[in-house]
């Protein structure tokens, strides 16, 4: 994953009022924390953090006092309506430091014929990960599977230098049989008595 830089600046205002001046600006209000250093409040620019977010788990490079520090996105506010983004949470990571962050699980290929249905058990998988080398998903063939059969987390292939944060035993996806229509269930229980 490649890191993606933006412009900050420190904030120095606080409060409702100094967050929508801010907002009105074009910037995004938002804190720096982690490694039991003080918090650090930035103003992010709206638009380049709005892109930046839109990669999972995106690795952001902002200065701080002067000094380019990687930082993960931890938690993002949103507004209600029109989803534009209200705050952000940032984590001070260091270069070689392994994370826990979520990936998300994607799927290939067909499932066995007869109408059966994938369901995610999990959306994303967490995983443990070095800060500068952060997988964006995880691939699973689901090719032929039948219903009844599970993916476990221990069974995904994890990119190098990745681990599981998980129970190995955890199901990822199962394959679930179709349902008969409740016309179908009368029609062979009048053929079973006949």
């Amino acid at each position: 994953m490649s890191e993606i830089r933006l412009a900050a600046e420190s904030r120095t205002e606080f409060g409702k009022g100094a967050a929508r001046r801010a907002r009105r600006a074009g910037f995004v209000p938002g804190v720096v924390y982690g490694h039991g250093q003080t918090p650090v409040h930035l103003n992010l620019p709206s638009h380049a953090l709005m892109m930046a977010l839109k990669t999972s788990n995106a690795l952001l490079v902002v200065p701080i006092d002067g000094k380019d520090e990687y930082v993960l996105p931890k938690a993002v506010q949103r507004e209600a309506i029109k989803r534009t983004i209200e705050h952000v949470d940032l984590l001070l990571v260091k270069r070689g430091e392994k994370v826990t962050v979520e990936i998300p699980v994607l799927t290939e290929g067909e499932l066995a014929a007869g109408g059966n249905l994938l369901e995610h058990v999990l959306n994303s998988l967490p995983v443990e990960a070095e800060a500068t080398h952060l997988p964006e998903s995880v691939t699973v063939s689901v090719q032929g599977l039948e219903a009844g059969a599970s993916v476990l987390a221990k069974d995904i292939t994890l990119p190098a230098g990745t681990t599981l944060a998980v129970d190995g035993d955890t199901v990822v996806l199962q394959v679930i049989g179709a349902q008969a229509s409740q016309a179908d269930a009368d029609a062979e229980a009048a053929a079973a008595q006949a």
